[in-house]
This record gives structure tokens, sequence and C-alpha cells, in this order.
């Protein structure tokens, strides 16, 4: 959980979001997912507060944390046996390409599942490069490698983008099971009503809620609060979906229903009621590149 201080204003909580935003685009790149790069993210910052009582004069806070993030999403990726073997580096003289600002914006818009089919290496250089818009030093120091290795993995991997993008797009049509559908259906019909003592039946005496970035809550009673405070406001409309082909609660703007999810909430679900509910609306940079389906 990250903890802004109280004294905070509201210019320095600002700032800390976007330092968030771009640290969670490159996690979450790096390991193919929104929601997992927001745990990734999370485990980085803890190692990040550890460090920093030894960790002496930081010239460069940002590459500091970048590279504590790198090393981070690959140990995620080395627990979840996905770690890719690093392709060798021969062109060390490479020179770096020049893109042009529509095939910029078409990496930066590349589906998180693609990016994952590229080795580490590659993956990294061009997510820190072409989506964070880093410089070939930044991208040596978040990442502990040589400047030749990095212009070797960014030219590679950009080029390897470009044959993805020649594919033909088989992917199937997701759908929710009609369980989950029928479940999520209630409980977002409830919501959307604001009849929260009907959503409270649904969740389970010891239900567990992650508001991320904000407050853990366990049990009834303290989770019932949460509801209270959604009842006093009025930004939200529920939308049942899928999230990365999990089950989800997508969050609109009740008038920009057109411009896409604020963020969303996962459910859980124990013997027909709520067990957990993780819910990313004081991390709205999570929905950041999410392939969601309504």
């Amino acid at each position: 959980m990250t903890v802004v201080p109280e004294t905070s204003t509201a210019s320095d909580i600002e700032r800390l979001l976007v330092a968030m935003r771009r640290l969670h685009r490159y996690c979450a790149r790096m390991v193919g997912s929104v929601i997992d790069g927001e745990d990734v993210l999370q485990d980085a910052l803890i190692k990040a507060v550890e460090a920093h009582a030894t960790a002496g004069a930081i010239g460069n806070p940002e590459g500091w944390l970048f590279r504590i993030a790198h090393n981070t999403a690959l140990d995620f990726l080395r627990r979840r046996n996905r770690q890719e073997t690093l392709r060798s580096m021969e062109e060390a003289d490479m020179i770096v390409d020049q893109l042009d600002a529509v095939e910029s914006r078409q990496i930066a818009a590349t589906s998180l599942r693609t990016f994952m089919r590229l080795p580490v290496a590659q993956r990294g250089s061009v997510i820190l490069m072409d989506v964070l818009g880093c410089s070939l030093k930044e991208i040596c120091e978040a990442m502990g490698c040589s400047l030749p290795a990095a212009k070797a993995a960014l030219h590679r991997g950009r080029a390897q983008l470009r044959e993805f993008a020649a594919e033909p797009d088989d992917t199937p049509q997701q759908r929710l099971p009609d369980a989950d559908r029928a479940r999520l259906g209630a409980y977002v019909a409830h919501f959307n009503a604001r009849d929260f003592d009907a959503i409270r039946t649904m969740i389970a005496d010891d239900v567990k809620l992650d508001l991320v970035n904000k407050t853990h809550m366990r049990g009834k009673a303290e989770v019932s609060r949460y509801f209270g405070n959604y009842a006093k406001v009025n930004d939200w409309h529920l939308v049942p979906g899928l999230v990365e082909g999990r089950p989800a609660i997508l969050v609109f703007d009740p008038g920009k229903r057109d411009a896409g999810p604020k963020y969303f909430m996962l459910l859980d679900w124990s013997a027909g009621r709520v067990a957990t509910i993780r819910d990313f609306r004081h991390a709205p940079y999570v929905v950041d590149g999410a392939e969601y389906l309504i």
C-alpha cells in the first residue's frame, strides 16, 4: 500500500501519481498484466523505502526507482517461470533508429500480451524508450546494461514488434461465463441502484477489501463503511466486464461513458458470497493499457 503523507499538497499528490503512472506502465508491460504490474510496483516501492535509509545520496531518484522496478519485475517473472533467455548482443556499434511520430504511437499502444512475446532485454528497452520516453543513458541505468547492449536490444525489439503487427489478429472473442455474468450482474445492479443493504447481504462475514493505495479492511462491519463512502459521491457507474480475461467491474464516469473506464474492481467469491474486493479507485493508472471487454 502506498502511503501519502498527511501534509502533502494537491500538487505533491499529483506529482506522486504521475510518477506512479510511469512506473506502473513499465511494470505492467514487463510482466504482461496491469493487475500483476500493480503488485510489482507495490513490491518495488516497498524495496525502495527499505533501501532508501542506506542508499546515501541518490543523484537520479527516478532512474534509481526504475532500476528497482526493473529488478522487481524480473524477480516476478522468475517466480512465474517465465524468465526468457536473453539473446546475444553482437552488434555493439549499432545506431538506434529514429522513429516517426506514427510508429512511436503504434508502439506505445501495443498490447501487453504482445510485449510479453519479446525477450526481456528487448521488452525493457522498447518500453523505456518508446513508451516512457527515456534516453539510452536512462535505459542503461534502469536495466544495468551497456550502451551497445541497450542499442541492440532496442533495435531488435522494434523490428520484432513490426513483425508482430503484420500478423493477422485471430484472437478469439472473450465472454463472461454464465455464472460470473449472473453474480457480477446482480452486484452491479444493486450498486448502481445504490441499494447497499442488498450488497451487504452478498458479502461474506470475513470479506477482505483492498482499496489500492488507500487502505485495507476486513470483516463485514469494516467493509460496510466502504460502501457508505460510495453512497456519498456520484462520479461512478458500474458495468460488468472482463479485464485481461478476468471477470471484473468496469467503472465509468456517468457523464463520459465513451471515454473508457476510469478504473475497475475485482471480486473473488467463496460459497456464493463475495470473499475479496480489490478496488483501484485510488490507483487509476492501473487501467492504462488494460485489455478490457464490456
